[in-house]
């Protein structure tokens, strides 16, 4: 298993973006709940050597670059 510790953005949105494709040709588009969506995302992330953190909150920037409210829950 190859861990994505050095690798850069563009190279770990890609392990996001082909992750994200496999888990729809599996499963298909609309229909399911979005936790089996995601439950499966964190598998195939996992899967390609990509640490995973659940539920965590972090700050959000707007397109202004300036911070937008509160701190927002994300999935993954």
């Amino acid at each position: 298993m190859r861990l994505y510790c050095d690798m850069t953005e563009n190279k770990i949105s890609k392990v996001i973006v082909d992750s994200a494709i496999e888990v729809h040709r599996e499963l298909g588009g609309p229909g399911l709940l979005e936790c089996a969506h995601e439950e499966s995302m964190v598998e195939e992330l996992s899967r390609r050597g990509m640490k995973v953190e659940r539920g965590f909150e972090s700050e959000w920037f707007g397109f202004d670059r300036q911070q937008s409210g509160d701190p927002m829950e994300s999935d993954f």
